[in-house]
């Protein structure tokens, strides 16, 4: 539109252009250069880390759960018993626990308790079925974590317990009742 065009700068000429760019000497200097990854920073300390003296671990409670494997249906059956002295992540003195697991390595299936609202000592009593051939059991591990139901913010982990040993009370033909120390939280 014209009226539009009369309301802009004239055009403007540019015959030439440098675009030679200038090199500034390269500063040597020992102070920490900023961008640079540190990759010490970013080390993790593992629990079975072998270096060295382990540190303590806190624990925050005790987890109580049964193993037992069953042939026909080719799975491994965890039932959650209750778990005793757990800290208190609530105002009022009180935790909402439950209990999520996985069968490691894979996450593909995970079962979670129902929350049990105010208490430090939580009776869950479920039981959860993991498809896994027994030959495989061997090869895997048992994860739990506990953590408190917040309703309006991210829920706060307490724990979390791990089997690595599934064969380390029986061979799982029948029930075997475990009692294991629920590690704190590290994050």
């Amino acid at each position: 539109h014209n009226s539009f065009r009369r309301h802009l700068p004239r055009q403007m000429n540019v015959t030439s252009v440098d675009f030679t760019m200038d090199t500034l000497p390269v500063r040597q200097s020992s102070a920490v250069s900023i961008g640079r990854i540190k990759p010490e920073l970013y080390k993790q300390k593992s629990v079975d880390s072998e270096e060295g003296a382990k540190e303590p671990v806190e624990t925050c409670g005790k987890l109580s759960f049964a193993l037992s494997y069953d042939y026909e249906e080719q799975a491994l059956v965890v039932r959650i018993l209750k778990a005793l002295d757990l800290p208190a992540k609530d105002f009022t003195g009180t935790s909402d626990p439950y209990v999520k697991i996985y069968l490691l390595p894979e996450r593909k299936k995970k079962f979670q308790t129902r929350v049990h609202r105010k208490t430090l000592n939580p009776t869950f009593d479920e039981t959860f079925r993991f498809p896994v051939e027994y030959s495989e059991l061997c090869n895997r591990k048992l994860h739990f974590s506990v953590y408190d139901f917040d309703r309006f913010t991210s829920h706060d982990m307490i724990g979390e317990v791990v089997v690595d040993n599934l064969f380390e009370l029986s061979d799982l033909s029948r029930e075997a009742v475990v009692w294991k120390d629920i590690l704190a939280a590290t994050t």
